[in-house]
């Protein structure tokens, strides 16, 4: 099921998928998600949640997996890669996509007045406090502190909002 507010503004060249699991996409007020950003349903039936003025800028790829929360007033740079979802690949008898997937991690939560630049990767079970700054090229997992600035892979703190 996808929902999209009267006033969200979505290119028309942004492409979601519906999924027949069930998976809610939901897309709030004054949302804005530009071209070539990509909502895929894949290897959950978490929902994705967008809230009020975020902006998801172009290239960007959100795989629902177990799920994406979006908070309000949110900056996405241009092509992060948001997978709340990580395959199976233990069993070596066994080709990758035979094995499905890892329990989840919880999914993915970004709380309100985040910005996340551009080439970021967010992963299964990452957290994103209120006011938190990602800087770009980063790897997130785990949880990120209120208003903290973290950058690189492995991601470090390197400085607070004041």
């Amino acid at each position: 099921m996808i929902v999209i507010h009267p006033l969200a503004k979505v290119s028309k060249l942004a492409d979601i998928e519906d999924s027949i699991r069930g998976t809610r996409i939901v897309i709030a007020a004054y949302a804005s998600l530009d071209s070539f950003v990509k909502i895929k349903p894949a290897g959950g039936s978490g929902d994705l949640i967008i809230g009020e003025r975020t902006v998801i800028n172009s290239g960007c790829v959100l795989y629902t997996g177990n799920g994406i929360q979006i908070g309000n007033d949110v900056a996405i740079a241009a092509n992060c890669t948001f997978a709340p979802v990580n395959h199976a690949y233990k069993d070596k008898s066994r080709r990758i996509n035979q094995q499905g997937f890892l329990p989840s991690r919880g999914g993915i939560v970004i709380e309100d007045d985040v910005w996340i630049g551009a080439n970021v990767v967010i992963l299964d079970g990452a957290i994103l406090r209120t006011g938190c700054v990602i800087g770009a090229g980063s790897l997130v997992r785990g949880e990120i502190p209120a208003y903290s600035i973290q950058a690189g892979n492995p991601l470090k703190r390197i400085g607070w909002r004041e």
